[in-house]
């Protein structure tokens, strides 16, 4: 199936997910993950309907803005603090956020350009060594520091990436888990704290990410096919 097709069917289950759930299927986002894309697939899936796209890398980003339509950007993979400035003028919303360090460097680019960014806080739930974010104890304490110290920083939610696993329902407690951590922290009562999002869910996985409570989910591979790695 081309790139349409896909859409459509990935559509058709993220909004089946969201009734099952008791839950309207406009309220929650797809973002259309775009690495190792060439900048014709993404304008094509742009075209079809996709508002939203993620990137990975900050160099993919650099290479294909000029080329794709307009479009939402969001930095969905680890931010490094020596790039930040490659890409503030260009991103939406940085997904990525799991440092003070890391937001201290988003909020003083900001302020060079005279914007602020949207951020989510990762969160590593599963405590895989492998994979950036903070835990469950760490996130109240980043999302305080980052909000008395970087004004140009709006707080929007949490990402989560899930273990990988063949059966989605094995990993379905950690999503549970990130979303009622979601509903504790989103409590926080400041000017540049409004939860709005919950990033969780990919291609393997997203409707029991819906199911679950996520709201914006982060497919590729479902879209585009599988990616071809010797490109880059």
């Amino acid at each position: 199936m081309g790139i349409k097709e896909n859409l459509d069917k990935i559509i058709d289950m993220k909004n089946r997910a969201a009734l099952d759930a008791g839950r309207t299927p406009q309220d929650i986002l797809l973002c259309a993950v775009t690495k190792t894309r060439s900048s014709d697939e993404i304008n094509e899936a742009i075209r079809c309907g996709v508002t939203d796209i993620g990137e990975n890398k900050v160099q993919e980003i650099v290479d294909k803005y000029d080329k794709i339509l307009p479009v939402k950007w969001h930095l969905i993979g680890h931010l490094q603090t020596n790039k930040v400035k490659y890409i503030i003028d260009k991103i939406d919303m940085i997904h990525s956020c799991d440092s003070f360090r890391l937001a201290e460097e988003i909020d003083k680019r900001c302020a060079k350009a005279g914007r602020s960014m949207d951020v989510l806080i990762q969160v590593n739930i599963a405590g895989e060594e492998q994979k950036f974010g903070v835990s469950k104890f760490e996130a109240e304490d980043l999302i305080h520091k980052i909000l008395d110290n970087c004004p140009n920083i709006r707080i929007k939610g949490l990402m989560f990436i899930a273990p990988f696993a063949e059966d989605p329902e094995s990993i379905s407690k950690y999503f549970a888990e990130v979303k009622k951590l979601y509903d504790e922290l989103g409590k926080t009562e400041h000017i540049n704290c409004d939860f709005n999002y919950l990033s969780m869910g990919m291609s393997g996985d997203f409707p029991v990410a819906i199911r679950e409570g996520s709201n914006l989910i982060r497919v590729g591979t479902a879209i585009f096919g599988e990616r071809n790695y010797n490109n880059f």
